[in-house]
């Protein structure tokens, strides 16, 4: 039965939506420093980090206390934004504020959400994955059964903890929370 910890990534540098791929802040350096010190403990060699510069730098401090390389993976990467989407911000606090079977939400955002638990049932060792708000989320929202796009409010670098066993996500503890950002 592994257990999985999604860290969502510390502070960015750029709101989301304003750059297309922004590093950590200074302050999200600190976050992702402290949570590394937090989770190394846990003894835990497998990483996972989505591609994206703020998750990959938040994995950095605990890649090197542990002296593994986090696996890159785009299954837990930030929400796709459709094509015809052309102000990033506003629609995703529309989706955000409705669950995923709104008839506004597109198909293949149920199916990235689909993906995301997939990718998490078919972990079969304890891991740490480094995600994204609404990927933590939709993590959250399989493993509970909530519909709604946002369950919770993890806050930067904070640790959400699931448990997988015989094909089924189960929530252990959601991570802290903070005031939404769309960072």
């Amino acid at each position: 039965m592994p257990t999985l910890y999604l860290v969502r990534h510390g502070e960015p540098a750029a709101l989301w939506g304003s750059h297309p791929d922004p590093g950590l802040s200074p302050l999200g350096q600190e976050q992702a420093r402290a949570v590394g010190t937090r989770l190394v403990g846990l003894g835990i060699q497998h990483l996972i980090t989505s591609p994206l510069a703020r998750c990959r730098e938040t994995a950095m401090p605990l890649e090197a206390l542990v002296g593994q390389s986090a696996q890159i993976t785009t299954a837990v990467a930030e929400i796709p934004v459709p094509a015809h989407v052309s102000e990033h911000r506003p629609w995703l606090t529309a989706l955000m504020g409705g669950t995923w079977q709104d008839s506004h939400v597109d198909a293949s955002l149920r199916t990235w959400r689909d993906k995301i638990g997939e990718t998490l049932l078919a972990l079969t060792q304890d891991t740490i994955i480094f995600s994204h708000f609404v990927a933590i989320n939709a993590a959250v929202g399989v493993a509970s059964g909530d519909q709604k796009v946002t369950c919770f409010k993890p806050g930067h670098a904070s640790v959400t903890c699931l448990s997988s066993d015989n094909g089924q996500l189960s929530v252990v503890t959601l991570g802290t929370e903070s005031a939404i950002h769309l960072a």
